[in-house]
């Protein structure tokens, strides 16, 4: 079964825009295109796959591939330090993933919950360690058009909470400034441990804070 890709047209689009100032509009497209890369990444590691025709092209190089390579990067260390936090969302969140509108308020709720005491790309990979891990969750008991939903969602989210954030950053390749060093042995020179609550969702959850920039 072919994995989870994004259509080469798709990609060509949200990759031109590095070279100047995003739009909303773009950050969004990009946000969602990162989102199903995180998203297949994480289907391949959990031994599930889900495809759709529009989206079997190779992931291509340029910055939104360097962007990708970060994000997952520091996605594998969050998820190092509390593996259990962002495995089986659903059945800690105890919802069904039946219902879109219970998948999508549910997602929103902790989005909103892990932003609310300001913006962090520690934060930023928190959101996509959940989105990743509530695909899995929703690709293992047969609702793959679900995955659809997530990434809709969390492109709507970008667009209501962090499209300000991002563009006095410059954009999506701001992430890239937070890796100096990818030998694993000094990941304390990014990583700092947090904890956020996230009430009735998740009791608790655990993620990376990069320092305030």
């Amino acid at each position: 079964m072919e994995v989870l890709r994004r259509s080469s047209v798709f990609a060509a689009e949200v990759m031109e825009v590095f070279d100047r100032s995003p739009t909303d509009k773009e950050l969004v497209s990009q946000a969602k295109a990162l989102c199903r890369d995180y998203i297949n990444s994480r289907l391949i590691r959990a031994g599930v796959s889900w495809s759709k025709p529009e989206y079997n092209a190779p992931v291509p190089g340029g910055k939104l591939a360097e962007v990708s390579t970060i994000l997952l990067r520091l996605g594998d260390e969050l998820e190092y330090i509390r593996p259990n936090v962002y495995r089986n969302i659903a059945r800690q969140l105890n919802i069904s993933l039946h219902s879109e509108t219970v998948v999508t308020d549910a997602f929103l709720a902790v989005a909103a919950q892990i932003f609310t005491a300001g913006i962090t790309w520690g934060k930023v990979v928190s959101l996509y360690a959940v989105a990743a891990g509530l695909a899995v969750d929703c690709v293992r008991h047969a609702q793959p058009a679900m995955v659809h939903t997530i990434v809709d969602c969390l492109g709507e989210f970008v667009r209501k909470t962090l499209v300000t954030w991002l563009k006095r950053r410059g954009g999506w390749a701001d992430i890239t400034k937070c890796v100096v060093n990818t030998d694993p042995s000094l990941r304390s020179h990014w990583l700092v441990a947090a904890v956020c609550s996230f009430g009735h969702f998740l009791k608790t959850v655990f993620f990376v804070l990069l320092p305030e920039r």
